[in-house]
């Protein structure tokens, strides 16, 4: 398989988008630890579905906007699973709202779990790369970043503004150490989080509207951002970074686009 014998990290990943990333890879023959923050049941199920199919994975408990806990965190999976090579930074938080509505409370959480967190965990899993001269760093950004008119996603698109931004930077950072920094920015996606905060009429006509804004007509699934994330984390993807990959249909609501 294209990933045997690497070891992945997958924050966030006890559903939705990091649930789908974290069973690609391993599919992929990667050895996962599944990063969680509170959500220990489902987590303990994906790595359980991992290892029922032969795999090897571990749930961790980690709070990524615990700038402390990188470390812990990287030295807890390489001492389970072996050697770090592929780093998934996908855990982040969001909270709504636009200017009449800022909140720096709100603000300094998101800036510190979608941007100083991510920074911070990558500078961790980093070391051992460099030294093995080989790595993939995959940030999970958001469209939000390029200018989407979605109403209440200002502050949280300025978080992932910067996770872009840190991508290029860290690209070039690292890549002289065969590591590749890229991100993946989808669209709409349809989680269990999006159903959960929608009753069904709801969420009938929001599934309705959104893909009527997509070219292809339809609304986005976690393995659409996953088939993006197992190609960035292969062997075939060496020569990619420093880049962001939009994955949302052809979104074509955006305030402006360069």
């Amino acid at each position: 398989m294209a990933l045997s014998g690497r070891v992945a990290l997958v924050t966030g990943a006890s559903r939705g988008i990091g649930r789908a990333i974290a069973l690609r890879l391993a599919r992929e023959g990667a050895a996962v630890a599944v990063s969680y923050r509170t959500n220990r049941t489902p987590a303990e199920a994906v790595a359980g579905e991992i290892r029922a199919a032969g795999g090897r994975a571990l749930a961790i408990e980690t709070d990524v906007g615990e700038l402390g806990a990188a470390a812990a965190l990287v030295q807890a999976v390489e001492r389970e699973l072996g050697p770090l090579g592929i780093l998934v930074n996908n855990a982040a938080i969001i909270h709504r709202g636009d200017l009449e509505a800022f909140d720096p409370v709100a603000f300094e959480q998101m800036w510190r779990v979608n941007v100083a967190g991510l920074a911070a965990l990558t500078r961790e899993a980093a070391r051992g790369m460099k030294q093995r001269r080989w790595g993939r760093v995959i940030n999970l950004a958001s469209i939000a970043a390029h200018g989407t008119s979605l109403a209440g996603t200002s502050f949280y698109a300025a978080t992932k503004a910067a996770v872009i931004t840190l991508t290029r930077r860290f690209a070039m950072e690292l890549g002289p150490y065969g590591i590749t920094v890229n991100a993946i920015a989808p669209g709409f996606i349809l989680t269990d989080m999006v159903a959960a905060e929608q009753t069904p009429e709801e969420l009938e006509r929001l599934l309705a509207a959104m893909a009527e804004r997509a070219m292809v007509r339809r609304i986005g699934q976690p393995e659409d951002i996953a088939h993006v994330a197992a190609f960035l984390a292969s062997e075939e993807s060496g020569f990619l970074t420093a880049q962001t990959i939009t994955v949302d249909g052809g979104r074509t609501d955006y305030i402006g686009r360069a």
